[in-house]
């Protein structure tokens, strides 16, 4: 069991970073009343950002922000603010018929900011840091299974909770998402404060 600690100890904060079921109204909104073979095309490309995203900021992270003189606080800026004007555009359209899905919907916001958003690319460069980058790969890639699930199964959660659940979920997750934008900036601000930076 020793061996598998690695993992589960990585597998647990990454589950909470990367937040899927908190995803999950946010892709609703987003692939309301758009074909299934559209929707399963979005899961597909949301998932395959993520990993590849957050493979890659986990291998070259430290050494591009170095580079640049990019700290993460920047990076957790930069996102919030991009979460905002994608909220704020979905809250000054809620009630317009969503007849076109951006080709794009699937890479961003889903991919990125949201699956793989700054506290799931913050999380992985602190495990890696702890437990190596074979753990931390897997339970990233594990968790991502789980969301693709998730997501996949989006059809059959709505049928669940009827129409009316689906109507609320949809009106609360612009607000959602501004409040995680909110969040990212509030945090980014705060550590540059606190650490002098």
């Amino acid at each position: 069991m020793h061996m598998f600690d690695p993992f589960f100890l990585t597998l647990i904060p990454l589950m909470v970073a990367i937040d899927a079921p908190g995803v999950l109204p946010i892709y609703l909104v987003l692939t309301d009343g758009i074909e299934i073979r559209e929707k399963k095309r979005i899961v597909r490309e949301s998932v395959f950002t993520a990993l590849l995203v957050t493979l890659l900021f986990v291998l070259l992270g430290r050494a591009v922000f170095n580079i640049l003189g990019i700290l993460v606080e920047d990076f957790m800026i930069a996102g919030g603010i991009l979460l905002m004007i994608i909220s704020i555009s979905d809250m000054l359209n809620a009630g317009a018929a969503r007849t076109v899905v951006a080709p794009a919907s699937g890479v961003v916001p889903l991919g990125t900011p949201l699956l793989a958003g700054p506290a799931t690319l913050t999380t992985c460069l602190l495990l890696v840091g702890n437990y190596g980058y074979l753990p931390v790969i897997f339970s990233l890639i594990v968790n991502l299974i789980l969301a693709w699930l998730l997501f996949d199964k989006a059809d059959v959660i709505v049928r669940k909770i009827g129409i009316n659940g689906t109507r609320v979920i949809t009106r609360l997750a612009s607000l959602l998402l501004a409040a995680i934008a909110v969040r990212m900036i509030r945090l980014g601000i705060s550590r540059i404060i606190s650490t002098g930076q």
